[in-house]
């Protein structure tokens, strides 16, 4: 019986290992999305921390010297979140452009799949064919030695 082969297994081969590195891409840019993301939040939860800090400080009695601190570290909080912000948008594009990728990837290996189907598909018609074609041919190679025969 007849093997099927498959002439681009190799490229569909090559199209699975960049699905692949697609995954992995995406998989990476989300981490560093979900770890800037924590950056900021601790960022923020330190910020908020300070405000508590001077609020508390000003209705106690805490030296100016310290109320200026505080307010300083707030504004400095302030603008490294705000340095934040902009890195957690760089990752979330980061993200977007990994997961477009993957999903290319994603679309060009299932186009692949269907086309090697399809071969399979019509190397099985051919086959059944050809077995057809042999069956015929026997049949009539019998029949006609039964021919001679009774001749």
């Amino acid at each position: 019986m007849a093997k099927f082969i498959y002439k681009m297994q190799s490229l569909l081969n090559i199209k699975e290992k960049l699905e692949e590195q697609a995954k992995t891409a995406y998989g990476l840019a989300k981490a560093v999305l979900n770890e800037e993301e924590a950056k900021l939040g601790q960022m923020v939860a330190r910020k908020n921390q300070y405000i508590a800090e001077k609020k508390e400080g000003m209705s106690a009695t805490l030296r100016v010297n310290e109320l200026t601190q505080l307010e300083h570290a707030i504004k400095s909080m302030e603008y490294r979140i705000a340095e934040q912000v902009l890195v957690v948008k760089q990752a979330e594009k980061n993200v977007m452009l990994a997961q477009a990728k993957l999903e290319n990837a994603m679309k060009e290996r299932k186009i692949q799949e269907k086309l090697k189907e399809k071969a399979l598909e019509q190397f099985k018609l051919e086959l059944e064919a050809a077995e057809q074609q042999e069956i015929n041919e026997l049949v009539t190679f019998r029949f006609g030695r039964a021919k001679e025969r009774e001749e």
